[in-house]
């Protein structure tokens, strides 16, 4: 009997988690969940990832690839390996078959990011984990006209952190919105990939928008300059989302 490839769906709390990869000596996301899936098959297990997420970053919809050759009807999976789980804070949601040509990383070719900044004069503690917080107001509108710059395909190099392994810094974004809902600020981006703390960088700058530091124009001589110095700081983890995965 063959292996099956089968694109397995994955919803976590990233809080107490040292990001996605597996690290020895760490706990890790895809640490926890080759650990259940070598204890349902009771042999080991490894799986692929779709996309790295780091330290305290959380995740709808991150994608992993598992070949096996399970009996296990593939619309039970989910609630099998989730069984095998001890934490509540990784759900496998979806199990689906794929064929040989899947590959994880290279058969995607866009991902959306959300990050959620709670902007009121004090933190919601129940917000701690899952957005950043800014007590000064934010002028959003400026912010919604920031957004323009970053779109298509440009050399975001001075929004990539020092530590990337990145062969080239260009990307190309094709969405990016500012959406405010009572006192909770979303920044969704969606772009055919993304540089080491590239969406938490570029909420930072946008956060600097918001607070008239730097004007909305201004953000296109910034990816320019390719200088990480010219743009804003790199936010928190807590409120960064893998929010959808597309693939081919």
């Amino acid at each position: 009997m063959e292996d099956k490839n089968i694109l397995l769906t994955i919803a976590y709390d990233g809080t107490n988690y040292f990001g996605w990869q597996r690290q020895e000596n760490e706990i890790t996301i895809q640490g926890e969940v080759e650990k259940a899936l070598s204890s349902l098959f009771n042999q080991d297990i490894t799986i692929r990832g779709a996309s790295r997420t780091d330290t305290g970053v959380h995740a709808l919809c991150q994608l992993a690839l598992l070949k096996h050759k399970t009996t296990i009807p593939i619309e039970r999976l989910p609630l099998a390996i989730n069984a095998h789980l001890n934490t509540k804070e990784i759900v496998i949601t979806n199990a689906t078959y794929v064929d040989d040509s899947f590959h994880p990383q290279n058969s995607v070719y866009k991902k959306t990011y959300q990050y959620k900044i709670y902007n009121a004069p004090f933190l919601n503690p129940l917000m701690r984990n899952y957005a950043y917080f800014v007590h000064k107001s934010l002028d959003i509108q400026k912010m919604k006209e920031a957004c323009k710059y970053f779109l298509g395909e440009k050399d975001f190099k001075a929004f990539c952190a020092s530590g990337s392994t990145a062969k080239t810094t260009v990307r190309e974004i094709y969405d990016l919105q500012v959406i405010k809902q009572d006192d909770t600020v979303t920044i969704e981006i969606t772009g055919n990939g993304f540089l080491y703390n590239m969406v938490r960088i570029i909420t930072g700058t946008l956060i600097d928008v918001g607070h008239n530091k730097i004007k909305p124009e201004h953000i296109e001589n910034i990816i320019l300059s390719k200088d990480r110095q010219k743009a804003g700081k790199t936010v928190s983890p807590c409120g960064l989302v893998l929010y959808k995965i597309y693939y081919k």
